[in-house]
């Protein structure tokens, strides 16, 4: 153990002392996930304040006074739409959708047809696309109580437009509706223990063998065990820091949030923080043992790359299943690195009890990588002391 702590502290001033690569992976891994943040809540507080201005534009509001009066009285203004704005919506250059009323409007309400509005948006002008719904929901409205009036005037309960009556109950708590915004926060944490660790790994293996220190090193007394056990506490060391720095970004992160909307469903502090530190240790361990045994047999740092690129894949991919799949989680998902550790921080998000079975077999299968990893390693190490 004496011999394993040498070489741990030898390893970590030596990952220390790269400044640059710590200050690439610090900027990448640490500030990426708060400064995306930042930017969607930006995002998100445009929309807030276009919606607060309560604006409706409409093309031709001169032909319909009556769904002119029935919008402003529901406190929205009604602004003309210019001449060209179909072009302007193409360029993203109008916010709103455009609601383009029939000169024949009100002649064909008196002769109680129903007068055909159209309701022109752009799919891909994203500020424009989130007003359809509100101007949707204004024209059903004004249909609704224009019904009403007409079966008043004709003595018929206006019942029999909703026969049933639909009432909706959300049961998710608001600290698990805004899981909609900080789903993607287990993520960057992933990234960040897999990029802090990366370049460490392939600096004590390969980078080893590339500048020719690795044979001097295991002429020293230390068995290969000792050297991969320091050198491996070195590297998970690294990714492990990452990590905590990426974790308590998000803190000071939620000062910067746009829109009182989503700071109040962004709850995410010191508790979280821990939980999240508390599940991604054993995998920054695991990972790290991983990435060594990959590098080991390289001989170089840029063979080491291209040997870890699958490994990076996976750990990049494999979160993306737990965003993508809508369902609910499935005892297999702890089973698997990377996608358990997303699982379970999700949980620690949603405000759920992370449960002992989880945490058992997530820590189970962490474990047996690093041992595994750890291993071969000194495996390797072994046989070219020997040579």
């Amino acid at each position: 153990m004496s011999a394993a702590w040498t070489v741990f502290a030898k390893e970590w001033v030596d990952a220390l002392r790269d400044r640059r690569t710590l200050a690439v992976v610090l900027l990448s891994s640490v500030l990426l996930g708060p400064l995306v943040l930042v930017a969607l809540s930006a995002l998100v507080a445009s929309f807030e304040s276009r919606a607060e201005r309560r604006e409706v534009v409409l093309a031709g509001a001169v032909h319909a006074p009556t769904l002119v009066n029935y919008i402003a009285r529901q406190g929205f203004t009604v602004k003309e739409a210019p001449a060209d704005h179909e072009a302007q919506l193409r360029r993203a250059e109008l916010g709103d959708p455009v609601l383009v009323i029939p000169p024949d409007f009100e002649a064909a309400l008196r002769r109680a047809e129903a007068p055909r509005l159209v309701l022109v948006s752009d799919s891909a002008n994203k500020r424009a696309e989130a007003g359809v719904g509100r101007v949707q929901r204004l024209v059903t409205g004004f249909n609704r109580e224009r019904g009403t009036l007409a079966l008043a005037l004709r003595g018929v309960a206006a019942e029999l437009l909703e026969p049933v009556r639909l009432d909706e109950r959300d049961l998710a708590n608001p600290q698990t509706r805004g899981t909609q915004i900080t789903a993607m926060l287990p993520f960057f944490v992933l990234m960040a223990v897999l990029y802090g660790a990366l370049n460490a790994a392939l600096d004590s293996t390969a980078g080893e063998r590339e500048r020719g220190s690795l044979e001097p090193l295991l002429m020293n007394p230390a068995s290969p065990l000792a050297l991969v056990l320091g050198k491996w506490a070195a590297v998970s060391a690294v990714g492990l820091l990452i990590a905590v720095l990426s974790c308590f970004s998000f803190i000071p992160a939620q000062w910067l949030l746009q829109g009182d909307a989503l700071a109040a469903l962004f709850q995410f502090g010191v508790r979280e923080a821990l939980w999240f530190v508390a599940v991604i240790a054993p995998f920054a361990a695991a990972l790290s043992a991983v990435l060594m045994a990959v590098a080991i047999r390289c001989r170089s740092v840029k063979e080491a790359q291209a040997s870890t690129a699958v490994v990076v894949l996976g750990v990049s991919l494999l979160p993306l299943f737990g965003l993508l799949n809508p369902g609910a989680e499935e005892r297999w998902h702890f089973w698997v690195p990377a996608l358990a550790q997303n699982t379970l921080m999700t949980r620690v998000i949603k405000g759920e009890a992370l449960g002992a079975e989880a945490l058992g077999v997530s820590l189970l299968v962490c474990a047996l990588l690093t041992l595994a990893g750890v291993a071969f390693v000194a495996r390797v190490l072994r046989r070219a002391a020997v040579r």
